[in-house]
């Protein structure tokens, strides 16, 4: 079964990696088909994850795109069915490898994805500090990525983790109501893997607080039911305390302004009762040593505002939030008239001269894990005007000029001769999915006459048109997504917007 398994460790080079390369180096059992590490740091040196006893490893970067955007290009360049996530601060038992393996064995076609268990370690000669007792909650969270494994299908049918949650906080929990939400189970397997408690400064409580934004954004995605134990098992939490008590600080103040000093000394009081409160929540269960004590009294001041500044924060920014779609799994590109110049019939690859734009484009889309290809019409084969080998020698001189494509289509018939490739039918288009084993629904066809486009429809795939200067003006209007360029099509791509 890891034969068809990739495990995507997406990792910022934290120290926590040496750790879990090495635990999965020297675990027992059969190994996955490729390791893929997502290096998220927006620069450095290269990592050194070579060791014997791992799995073939293979390193990618995102340039510094966040936890969601890693997570994505790691599963968008692999080719299993099955694609297992890992953190790079956990370390996975010795056993992990077969457990995985039985995890994942004769799994139900309705099950998508299969949870691993986590243990926090906690001190056994204190009481744990909050931050500890914060990390431990992970134990009991619910389709956490610190160990989870996904159908491939699956990701791709929504589109993969949601890259408008900047942290590594929500983007699991919106993507398993996403994928339940298509009928399909999550289920949590045998396997273990161990979580640490990272070291950390006094002020990380004070941080976490950006995730009340996020919280934000899960409303608005899946209604104000998504909290609860069926769906995401998410408890609210403080937020209502910490409103009020910000709001109690901002009276205080602005009734102090307004030159009523017993409303604002009340006022004051409810604030200072509320902090005082919240402190002594946090610092009653123990260690209560003079550091933890210090470090509890400042965070507990300015946690409220920070929590309630996040929310309204979120408020703003999320309004009028759509679903995510993520990206398509394919973009299939027209060669004459949209990435290479219109030569009519021609069969010299001397001739062939990419458009401006075209390589960043293909590059960009390539960046992000989404596989390209070509469907191109060339009837002066049947028209004798040319032959197919001039053909095949200028698609070869295309790749040479733009890169290397996953797909190359090409219709050698001509507009009488009846055949199901030639655009507008769909022909060429299904069968770059199929090759490629893409569902058309998550396929972009970028043209720039209305065969294109017409041809992606009748695939069930989407299209987008660049009119050249030739392009009938009839066309342009009949088509439902115009893009005056092609890196203005690929931006759109990029931005979800297909």
């Amino acid at each position: 079964m890891l034969a068809e398994c990739t495990v995507v460790v997406p990792t910022v080079g934290r120290p926590s990696l040496d750790v879990l390369l090495d635990a999965l180096a020297t675990a027992s059992g059969p190994r996955p088909a490729e390791l893929v590490l997502v290096d998220d740091r927006p620069a450095g040196p290269p990592l050194a994850p070579e060791r014997p006893g791992l799995p073939p490893v293979r390193v990618v970067r995102t340039g510094g795109g966040g936890p969601a955007r890693a997570r994505n290009l790691g599963w968008r360049t692999a080719r299993t069915p099955w694609i297992a996530f890992l953190d790079d601060d956990v370390v996975p038992d010795p056993d992990w490898y077969a457990a995985l393996d039985r995890d994942l064995a004769e799994l139900p076609a309705d099950v998508a994805g299969s949870q691993g268990r986590v243990r926090v370690p906690l001190p056994e000669d204190r009481p744990p500090t909050d931050w500890e007792r914060g990390t431990a909650g992970l134990a009991t969270s619910s389709w956490i990525t610190a160990d989870l494994a996904y159908r491939r299908a699956a990701l791709s049918a929504v589109g993969g983790f949601d890259e408008r949650f900047p942290r590594a906080f929500r983007e699991d929990s919106d993507l398993a109501l996403r994928i339940t939400a298509t009928g399909a189970r999550l289920v949590r397997g045998e396997r273990w893997i161990t979580h640490p408690v990272r070291p950390t400064d006094r002020w990380v409580s004070a941080r976490v607080q950006a995730g009340n934004a996020d919280d934000v954004l899960m409303r608005r995605l899946h209604g104000p039911g998504w909290r609860a134990p069926h769906r995401a098992n998410a408890p609210l939490g403080r937020r209502p305390q910490h409103t009020a008590v910000t709001a109690a600080a901002v009276a205080a103040a602005g009734l102090a302004l307004s030159g009523r000093p017993r409303a604002a000394l009340a006022a004051a009081g409810a604030w200072a009762a509320g902090t005082a409160e919240f402190a002594w929540r946090r610092i009653a269960p123990g260690p209560r040593t003079r550091d933890e004590v210090r470090t509890m009294l400042a965070t507990s001041a300015v946690i409220p505002p920070l929590a309630t500044w996040h929310w309204l924060r979120g408020v703003v920014r999320h309004v009028g939030v759509r679903p995510w779609r993520g990206l398509p799994d394919l973009v299939l590109f027209d060669r004459d008239g949209t990435l290479v110049r219109d030569y009519p019939y021609n069969g010299d690859p001397a001739l062939v001269r990419p458009v401006d734009g075209a390589k960043a484009a293909l590059d960009a889309l390539r960046a992000r894990g989404v596989r390209v290809g070509v469907v191109s019409n060339q009837s002066g084969v049947a028209r004798g005007i040319i032959i197919r080998a001039q053909v095949d020698a200028c698609m070869a001189r295309l790749a040479e000029l733009l890169g290397p494509f996953d797909t190359l289509q090409v219709c050698p018939h001509g507009p009488d001769d009846g055949c199901t490739c030639r655009k507008p039918a769909p022909g060429m288009v299904k069968t770059a999915c199929a090759e490629l084993d893409v569902d058309p629904a998550r396929c972009v066809v970028i043209g720039d006459i209305a065969a294109d486009v017409d041809a992606a429809a009748a695939a069930g795939a989407t299209g987008i048109m660049v009119p050249t200067p030739v392009t009938r003006k009839a066309e342009v209007a009949a088509a439902a997504h115009v893009a005056p360029t092609l890196t203005a099509a690929v931006d759109d791509v990029l931005g979800g917007r297909w």
